[in-house]
């Protein structure tokens, strides 16, 4: 099963000092015994620089990739904060694109298969896209996605903040991208609008999942997954939950509740085709 752990998953963990990028390689490879891994940038730059969140030097960069090879992982997933799109203030997009164009040779370096840049916006508001935030949007990821192209990789945002919360102006966007490298992390079901409909309207495009306990609790968790894949879907399940406590174990407890799903999905799946 193509299960990954998103490394957000242990933000607490390594607020409390208790982990470090590779103590989180150390623990997906050898505690879960998975072979890729969901990098979270937030392990790897310096969180005093917010909202634009700057690189360690490269040599650390290069270590990382060291201990993934060392550990013959591969990266389905880098999530990158605080190098978004979109800031009404021109000067804060320069920064930030800046910063993501950063982030992009980290990426190569590391070797991701997908990468995930928001497009910015505030985490209370939904609405479409003006003109020139879209027109500007649009521009930018034309550009990151002939880089991904150059590179092996894919990218685009995440359901995550501003209007990538609103399924359907995620539709519009990846229409207006019209790029095979462009698509979306999916996390599973969490939309503010559209919310019955919003994973299939965006499944075409996506890259990677995300699960989070909800949607793992939740009644329609084989019957998402039965939605990805009608769609083509074919990539990694990703498991995202920071919780509040007793992480290593939350994280056991949620891989194996996405196995489960994913199991009685095959189930279900192999039915169907008698």
């Amino acid at each position: 099963m193509n299960i990954s752990i998103g490394g957000y998953s242990f933000n607490n963990t390594y607020l409390d000092g208790k982990m470090d990028v590779f103590g989180y390689l150390e623990t997906v490879k050898y505690r879960y015994r998975l072979d890729s891994v969901d990098l979270w940038n937030g392990f790897f730059v310096d969180r005093e620089s917010k909202p634009v969140m700057k690189l360690a030097d490269r040599s650390y960069i290069r270590k990382i990739r060291e201990a993934l090879d060392e550990k013959g992982m591969r990266v389905a997933n880098i999530a990158i904060d605080g190098a978004h799109l979109w800031d009404a203030d021109a000067e804060m997009r320069r920064h930030l694109y800046n910063n993501a164009l950063e982030h992009l040779e980290a990426s190569v370096v590391l070797g991701a298969e997908t990468v995930r840049i928001d497009t910015g916006g505030s985490y209370s508001n939904w609405e479409a896209m003006g003109e020139e935030q879209f027109g500007y949007t649009v521009r930018i990821y034309r550009e990151f996605a002939a880089f991904a192209a150059d590179n092996g990789f894919r990218i685009g945002p995440e359901n995550h903040m501003g209007a990538s919360l609103n399924p359907r102006e995620m539709k519009r966007l990846a229409e207006a991208v019209d790029h095979p490298s462009f698509g979306f992390l999916v996390h599973l079901g969490r939309w503010k609008t559209d919310q019955e409909e919003g994973d299939r309207l965006v499944a075409p495009w996506a890259y990677h999942t995300h699960f989070d306990e909800k949607t793992a609790d939740g009644e329609k968790g084989i019957e998402t997954i039965q939605t990805m894949r009608a769609a083509g879907y074919r990539g990694y399940w990703g498991v995202e939950y920071n919780a509040p406590r007793n992480q290593y174990a939350e994280t056991e407890l949620l891989i194996a509740k996405v196995r489960r799903l994913l199991l009685e999905a095959d189930r279900l799946e192999a039915g169907d085709a008698q």
